[in-house]
């Protein structure tokens, strides 16, 4: 498989897909990444896992109707093209 634009943007598709999925209560409050570890308090800088919880609540958040469109687009992609 060569590397093309398509697989880096395929690439891409999949490590947001895989943001997308990750369920707090199920997968991440099993490693300590719940909800109750990324509150801070006011005028405090969050911590490097602050950021990552809230990276990934907002691709949950605003990625969810975009990622459906992109996905489908992809999937015609690879059945009319192989």
């Amino acid at each position: 498989m060569a590397l093309t634009l398509y697989s880096l943007i395929q690439t891409a598709i999949l490590c947001t897909n895989a943001i997308a999925v990750l369920h707090e209560e199920r997968f991440l409050s099993k490693i300590g990444w719940g909800v109750e570890q990324g509150v801070g308090g006011f005028g405090d800088d969050p911590g490097v896992k602050a950021q990552i919880l809230n990276l990934i609540r907002s691709v949950r958040t605003v990625m969810r109707v975009p990622l459906i469109i992109v996905n489908s687009a992809c999937i015609v992609l690879l059945l009319v093209f192989g």
